[in-house]
Order: structure tokens, then C-alpha cells, then sequence
């Protein structure tokens, strides 16, 4: 049986609080059905090699800072690109990684459901980045469908849990405005979530 493989194109150790609680690994992947305009990641996404993993080699990898990870309750962020295009590699990384590291999800929910569901169960955190809940802000932004967005996290909600689910809502210069931010945040709250990120682009 052939062996779920991650597109790997970096690894960024010791992380504090940017990607989920205490000291994380951001381990991200290639792959991105958005077309952002101000995307962070373009040029590494373009440029950068990558290297295809199996979830045991990634440990392998990653292990080094398992002290880390459970002296501050800490662990793997998975992000990129879209991790959830790699939702089969999440759950069998779960499987095999220590029962005490943290699972965190950096994603856009612009995949199919399946691809959600598939992960729900092994990401102790889904860190969402929602760009604007305004639809056309957000289709002229990213070139992506809200409405996917939306179900998707409408799904996640009743599926895990506020508890967990961060989503962060950026000031995005030249596309959205600080009343899109409010507006975009009551909507949220309105759909139950409890734990939002609101805060600016720096765009050079």
C-alpha cells in the first residue's frame, strides 16, 4: 500500500505564539487554491523545492523539540499554501507523533468538505484566515469562493467545537477597511465563533 506523502517546502522551528499555544514547528506545504494578492508565500511557493515526505519521516524531523513541545504545551502547525489539501497526511501524522503534541491547522477552508472532515479529528486547533466575510472584498482579493469559506466553517463549529477554531481577519491595505474588519467580526460572532485575530497587513 503506498504510503500519504506531504509536499514539504519548509520547516520553521521555535515558534511562540504565532502558531497555536506554546512552542510550535510550522511545517508547511506546497499547493494553494487561492490566488491572494498580497500573499505571503508566493515566492516561496514558486521558487522553493520540494521535498515529499511520509508522516515518519517528518517525525523523524520534528522530534528534536519534543521537550519543547510538552514542557509548554506546544507542537506541529501545519500551513503553506493549503494544509487541508493534505488532510489524509494530517490524520496519519497524528497517528504515529506523541499523543502529547498539539495539532494546529493553518487553512483558508476553500476545499471540499471531505477534505475538513478528514482533518477535524486530528487537529486539536484550526487556525483560519477568512480575509473579509464581505463576498466581494474576499472573491476580489483571493479569487476564491466565500460561500465555500462560510460552509465550511459553519461545519467546523458544529463539528468540534468554538474552543477550537482561531479565525483571523486582516486589514488588508487597498482592499478592505477597518468598518469591513467590525463588520466581518460581528458576522463571525454572530455564527459562534469565540476566538477571532484581528489585525493588519504590513505589505512592502
Amino acid at each position: 500500500m503506498e504510503q500519504t506523502t506531504f509536499p514539504l517546502i519548509g520547516i520553521a522551528r521555535h515558534r511562540m505564539g504565532i502558531d497555536g499555544s506554546g512552542i510550535t514547528t510550522l511545517v508547511a506545504g506546497a499547493g494553494c487554491p487561492l490566488q491572494c494578492k498580497w500573499c505571503i508565500n508566493q515566492k516561496l511557493l514558486q521558487e522553493a523545492p520540494v521535498r515529499h515526505v511520509t508522516a515518519q519521516q517528518l517525525l523523524e524531523l520534528v522530534k528534536k523539540d519534543d521537550l519543547y513541545y510538552r514542557a509548554t504545551g506546544g507542537g506541529i502547525t501545519f500551513g503553506g499554501g493549503e494544509s487541508l489539501l493534505h488532510a489524509d497526511f494530517i490524520r496519519a501524522f497524528r497517528q504515529i507523533c506523541p499523543s502529547e503534541w498539539r495539532i494546529s491547522v493553518e487553512t483558508s477552508l476553500c476545499v471540499p468538505e471531505t477534505l475538513v472532515a478528514a482533518a477535524a479529528d486530528a487537529a486539536d486547533m484550526f487556525i483560519i484566515d477568512c480575509k473579509d466575510m464581505n463576498a466581494e472584498i474576499y472573491k476580489r482579493y483571493t479569487g476564491g469562493d466565500p460561500s465555500l469559506m462560510m460552509n465550511n466553517l459553519r461545519y467546523l463549529l458544529e463539528r468540534t467545537g468554538p474552543e477550537q477554531i482561531l479565525v483571523r481577519v486582516p486589514l488588508i491595505p487597498e482592499y478592505n477597511t477597518e468598518t469591513d474588519q467590525e463588520v466581518s467580526r460581528k458576522i463571525l460572532l454572530e455564527m459562534g465563533v469565540k476566538n477571532l485575530d484581528l489585525f493588519k497587513y504590513v505589505c512592502r
